[in-house]
């Protein structure tokens, strides 16, 4: 399973509309064991990240509209220790792979964020489909973003 973010905006009914993720964008947030070996490792929580480690419990990472943009900053903090957030190399893959994926991920992200304050929505961000149903984004809001 892969982690999307998304930005959605709550409707009249009180039901989440998960708007288009526009063509040139991406709504993938990183693997599922992501979760706890790079959003919520001791690395990025070391930094003082509050948002990205929520993840490592399995739950959505929901922002509200009035935080996106500190989401926005966290991402900024991650993204300026990339090096340090990066898992070893593995057999799978070298550190500077790692860097260059999280990097990738990471602009997925800011880039929801951004359509997020552009639209005043939140996000969220979790897992794709669980149990035949599906899970919400990041970002949400009259604009919110869920990862």
């Amino acid at each position: 399973m892969s982690l999307s973010v998304d930005v959605f905006v709550a409707g009249e009914d009180g039901q989440m509309d998960v708007l288009d993720v526009p063509a040139d964008s991406s709504d993938l947030a990183g693997f599922e064991r992501w979760r706890t070996a790079v959003w919520g490792s001791e690395a990025v929580r070391s930094l003082g990240a509050r948002f990205f480690p929520v993840l490592a419990s399995g739950d959505w990472l929901k922002v509200a509209p009035g935080e996106v943009a500190d989401l926005l900053g966290e991402c900024s903090l991650i993204r300026i220790n990339l090096e340090l957030v990066a898992p070893s190399a593995d057999s799978a893959k070298s550190h500077a792979q790692y860097v260059w994926q999280i990097s990738e991920r990471l602009r997925n992200i800011e880039d929801a964020c951004e359509r997020a304050r552009a639209s005043e929505a939140e996000c969220s961000s979790g897992s794709g489909v669980r149990s035949g149903e599906m899970w919400p984004p990041i970002c949400s809001g009259r604009g919110t973003m869920t990862a």
